[in-house]
C-alpha cells in the first residue's frame, strides 16, 4: 500500500522516536493513504516553520501479521475514546505497532473536545461526527516495523 508523510524535509529513514507526545494514536509517524491529506499536512507546518511543504511517499507492507495492529474503521465511540486518551496522555497506545483510523482534523477535533471537556455527551459527539468526510491515518509505533516494512520512494515539494 502507498502511503504519504507530509513535512518540511525528504525524510528516508523515519524514526518513531521523533514525534510530539499527546496525538491522536500516540507517539509514533504518522502517515495516510490520502495524498491530499498529507499535502495538507505538509503546508501547514511548513507555514508554521517558514520552510518548504515536502510529501514523502513509502510503501508500507499491508501482510504485518507479526505485528499488534488496532484499526478503527469509523469514527465511532472507541475511537472518540480512543484519541481522548491518547490526547490526555494515557498509554493505551502501547499494546499496538500500528494504530489506523480516521483523522481528528480541525473540524472533527472541535467535536472531539467538546467530549473531551465533558460539554457534549458521546451520544451528541456520534451524532456530530458523522457530518465530516472520513480520511485515514495511520501511525506508525513501533521503530521494527518501520524499520522491516515501511520502504521510502519519493518525495516531492508542494507548492
Amino acid at each position: 500500500m502507498i502511503v504519504y508523510h507530509g513535512s518540511t524535509v525528504e525524510i528516508r529513514h523515519p524514526d518513531v522516536a521523533h514525534s510530539k507526545r499527546n496525538l491522536d494514536f500516540g507517539p509514533g509517524f504518522y502517515t495516510t493513504t490520502f495524498k491530499e491529506q498529507a499535502e495538507s499536512w505538509a503546508l501547514r507546518k511548513a507555514l508554521r516553520l517558514r520552510e518548504p511543504a515536502i510529501v514523502n511517499v513509502y510503501a508500507l507492507n499491508d501482510k504485518l501479521d507479526d505485528f499488534r495492529k488496532k484499526e478503527f474503521t469509523k469514527n465511532n465511540r472507541d475511537w472518540v475514546e480512543f484519541v481522548c486518551a491518547c490526547r490526555r496522555g494515557g498509554e493505551v497506545f502501547k499494546q499496538y505497532d500500528l494504530v489506523k483510523g480516521g483523522v481528528a482534523n480541525d473540524k472533527v477535533y472541535v467535536v472531539v473536545d467538546m467530549y473531551y471537556r465533558g460539554i457534549w455527551d458521546m451520544e451528541r459527539t456520534l451524532s456530530e461526527l458523522r457530518f465530516y468526510e472520513h480520511s485515514d491515518q495511520i501511525c506508525l509505533l513501533s521503530q521494527e516495523l518501520v524499520d522491516k516494512h515501511l520502504i521510502f520512494t519519493e518525495s516531492y515539494e508542494v507548492a
